[in-house]
């Protein structure tokens, strides 16, 4: 059986988010994005340590889709290596749970 997954990543400012979120969402790759604006990050970059502000997206999809979703999100980021990693969902409402399934389902 078809399961829900989330994908997160982070990109570099709102704007590129929401142009990303909305072709996800347009493509029926994602049922939902949910973009968080204003997160700050440290991190290690090519062997010192950075900080950004940064953009969350949440993308909320099917297990099946996950990869493409990824490759989606490669070929419209910025970044040459952007975080994205699929977070296995242990539970969902049944409800919700069905619409992610219909929004995401391509026939």
């Amino acid at each position: 059986m078809e399961r829900a997954v989330l994908v997160y990543t982070t990109w570099p400012s709102i704007v590129e988010a929401e142009q990303a979120g909305r072709g996800l969402v347009e493509a029926r790759l994602a049922a939902c994005v949910n973009i968080v604006p204003g997160m700050i990050s440290h991190y290690w970059w090519e062997g010192k340590i950075e900080r950004a502000e940064e953009a969350v997206m949440i993308v909320k999809t099917r297990a099946s889709l996950a990869d493409r979703v990824g490759a989606a999100v490669k070929q419209r980021h910025p970044w040459t290596t952007p975080s994205i990693m699929v977070l296995p969902v242990d539970r969902v409402e049944p409800a919700y749970e069905a619409w992610l399934m219909q929004e995401t389902d391509s026939k």
